[in-house]
């Protein structure tokens, strides 16, 4: 019952988003009612970590996915309306993944900003030419994130 009373009061204090998480939990599809969604694709924990707290606190939903491989099931379940995409990856790389998006249904949907250590302009160039909308170099930080996603319309 009070689990019920603090939904209610938090809805009435206009918390819409609080309240949907409260209720349905804190899941891709739920969250993704009131909020942007964003996949974080990288091989390192940490860097998924501290992408998740900067995107949240930008107000996606997040996922995650430790390869390519993961991100691809991950968007054929549900494609994101953007992806955080590192390059070195194992099982599946990020410019492979990216290729493998763009062929799926409502592929090229997702904006995809590629974010890795990988800075030459060849590679650049090769994202770009993949299906990338944007570059950001690691390491990064919330503002640089924040400018990226607004230079491409997410915020």
């Amino acid at each position: 019952m009070a689990f019920c009373q603090e939904a209610a009061l938090s809805f009435r204090r206009g918390c819409v988003s609080s309240f949907v998480v409260l209720i349905l939990g804190n899941s891709w599809k739920e969250d993704s009612i009131t909020m942007k969604t964003c996949l974080i694709v990288d091989d390192s924990k940490v860097i998924r970590m501290v992408a998740r707290k900067i995107l949240q606190e930008l107000e996606f939903a997040t996922e995650e996915a430790a390869d390519g491989q993961e991100a691809l099931d991950a968007c054929k379940a549900n494609m994101p309306e953007a992806v955080l995409l590192d390059w070195n990856m194992p099982v599946m790389d990020g410019i492979t993944y990216l290729r493998e998006l763009r062929k799926l249904p409502g592929g090229d949907a997702p904006i995809v900003v590629f974010c890795t250590t990988e800075n030459d302009l060849d590679h650049i160039q090769e994202a770009m030419t993949a299906g990338a909308n944007e570059y950001i170099m690691k390491p990064f930080d919330s503002d640089i994130i924040q400018a990226k996603f607004q230079q491409v319309g997410l915020i």
